[in-house]
């Protein structure tokens, strides 16, 4: 009586689990993906930080750089992500940015090329900590210390 009991039960628990497939009916389902797309500005952007660790290790081996990047200047008409609109806070740092960028390349500065370098990385920081916050601990491996 006990085993018919535990048959019994073991037959209710598995027949629960199975499902009756219909007539025409498949049992696979198509998987969408959401793939990541980076917007114009945050390829810019890379390509900035990548430029920038090459700078960096320019000055570090006692170079200084003579040639501004200009697609540097990208940052004024690259598309923002869907989500991001381009403000005057946004614009104001933009410029700022470039100045301090076309400093680092100054030969006539009176200021360390380190220290120009630094200011150029730190407005990087600044404008992140109004927006997009993420990449400031990437960005601030660039800074010479």
């Amino acid at each position: 009586m006990k085993y018919l009991f535990y048959i019994l039960f073991l037959s209710f628990v598995f027949s629960c689990g199975s499902t009756e497939k219909k007539e025409g009916e498949t049992t696979k389902q198509k998987k969408v993906y959401d793939i990541y797309e980076p917007s114009e500005m945050a390829i810019l952007m890379n390509q900035m930080y990548k430029r920038n660790e090459e700078i960096k290790k320019e000055i570090l081996a006692g170079k200084i750089p003579t040639e501004f990047p200009s697609d540097f200047l990208e940052i004024h008409t690259a598309n923002l992500s869907d989500f991001k609109e381009r403000n005057e806070k946004f614009e104001a740092f933009s410029n700022l940015f470039i100045e301090a960028e076309k400093e680092i390349f100054n030969t006539a500065s009176a200021v360390p090329v380190e220290n120009r370098f630094n200011n150029a990385i730190n407005l990087c920081i600044s404008c992140h900590q109004t927006e997009c916050t993420g990449p400031i601990p990437r960005i601030k491996k660039l800074i010479i210390k």
